[in-house]
């Protein structure tokens, strides 16, 4: 893993991408966005972007991965260094649009400083389980809503707006925007009795031609809880483009609380 920056943002991923590598690459957060439970090595401001890239190299890196969460920052004009400034009509462009074509922006920032961008699946495969049955058993309703939330969220995709979104009974209760998963499944526990009959499955996928090298969907332990919370049946993913943080955990947790846990 020599020559590996990893870009580590908010949430448990940087940790778990770590525990998962045979060595600890050079890390990196973004001001303001420190990962959970790993000691950085170097803070940078989007402000001073070329600074930051030159330093990469200067220290040898060639290879960059992002790992983690990051909110659109607020910029400082008053901190551009010249060079960054140079790009800033391209990083406000990035920053005003959906998160993959932001994403695809810096991707392309970094490939054309000279360095190589790998994703997840790349250093850490063990994280995204393949297709199978993780707990629980499958029926019927969770194949057809399965299929419903499938179609949804590549319509959403299409649109670069969301990776996720809650079908029960074929009806669609919620989709993921910018608020995120949490705040999609606490919604679902509102519903009352809009809710149909059946118990309902979360879906989550990557978006229809997203870079996978970047913001791949995420699922952990906290993801079982709000979905049992929220009183559905399964926790439904594409196969090959999810991440499940402490898979063993999750299926605990769903077998505790009734739940199914499909790789699609």
């Amino acid at each position: 893993m020599s020559g590996l920056a990893l870009i580590a943002g908010q949430g448990a991923l940087p940790a778990a991408l770590l525990a998962a590598m045979p060595a600890r690459p050079f890390i990196c957060a973004l001001d303001g966005f420190a990962p959970d439970g790993v000691a950085v090595d170097l803070t940078f401001r989007l402000e001073r972007l070329a600074l930051f890239l030159r330093d990469l190299e200067n220290r040898g890196i060639t290879l960059v991965c992002f790992a983690g969460a990051v909110k659109r920052p607020r910029l400082d004009p008053s901190l551009f260094d010249p060079v960054t400034a140079q790009m800033v009509p391209r990083l406000l462009a990035a920053m005003g649009q959906g998160d993959d074509g932001a994403l695809r922006a810096v991707i392309g920032i970094f490939e054309e400083a000279g360095f190589g961008v790998q994703g997840v699946a790349e250093i850490a495969p063990a994280l995204i389980p393949a297709a199978g049955v993780y707990a629980g058993a499958l029926t019927a309703d969770m194949h057809s809503d399965g299929a419903r939330a499938e179609a949804i969220v590549a319509a959403l995709g299409a649109e670069d707006v969301g990776q996720g979104c809650v079908v029960a009974g074929g009806l669609c209760l919620a989709v993921e925007v910018i608020s995120g998963t949490d705040a999609m499944l606490a919604s679902v526990c509102g519903l009352g009795d809009l809710r149909p009959a059946a118990r309902g499955v979360f879906y989550k996928s990557a978006k229809l031609g997203q870079d996978l090298r970047i913001d791949l969907p995420t699922l952990g332990p906290a993801t079982v809880a709000n979905a049992a919370r929220a009183g559905l049946g399964a926790i439904v993913w594409r196969a090959g483009d999810v991440i499940c943080l402490d898979l063993p955990a999750m299926q605990a947790a769903a077998n505790a609380a009734g739940l199914t846990l499909w790789a699609r």
